[in-house]
């Protein structure tokens, strides 16, 4: 699976997604900083800086190129930085993890889904996804049902999976099929 050289630009009806850049340190260090928000993600620390920030930016250009990940940046149309997607490829597979985070301003407002649901497109449509997978950490229902307005399909759930600051935490696992995408997901695309 080759990724294009250059990342898109991809559009919702209220959302840009395009690639994160070193200007948008400091409204990461502030969004994902949040502790409300780094405790419902598996690789966010807290508290987070800048160095932190910069890196994890710089980490992306480079999983781009490799063809190993692509994230976004989730902007209004004024480019205020609301969050981020992506998804972590599995080439061998064929089949990619998404993830997401919503600064807590951002909250309430459906940009996780709409964000989303363009990224999954995406990936079917461009990458030739079979699967995409996506967890959550089960006391975070709120993810849960991004995933499930996405389509994906609650598969498993694992009990204290995943150490989270010292606790082991309960994951729910959810899946999305390209067969089961095609029937009922990929209309998003040409509503978009």
């Amino acid at each position: 699976m080759q990724l294009p050289t250059e990342q898109p630009i991809l559009n919702t009806l209220r959302l840009v997604l395009r690639p994160f850049m070193l200007s948008d340190v400091a409204d990461v260090v502030a969004l994902a900083g949040d502790r409300a928000v780094a405790e419902n993600t598996l690789s966010i620390a807290h508290p987070y800086t800048e160095a932190d920030a910069e890196g994890w930016i710089n980490q992306q250009q480079a999983d781009w190129a490799a063809s190993k990940a692509l994230n976004f940046a989730i902007t209004q149309p004024n480019n205020t930085l609301c969050g981020s997607v992506g998804l972590r490829l599995f080439p061998d597979y064929n089949m990619a993890e998404l993830g997401y985070w919503i600064g807590r301003p951002f909250w309430g407002r459906g940009y996780a889904t709409e964000a989303a649901a363009v990224l999954v497109d995406f990936g079917f449509i461009n990458l030739g996804l079979n699967r995409i997978n996506a967890v959550h950490f089960g006391d975070n229902p709120a993810s849960g049902r991004v995933m499930e307005k996405l389509g994906m399909v609650k598969e498993g759930y694992r009990r204290r999976q995943t150490p989270k600051w010292g606790v082991y935490r309960d994951v729910a696992l959810y899946g999305l099929l390209r067969e089961d995408w095609e029937k009922v997901g990929n209309c998003r695309a040409r509503e978009q």
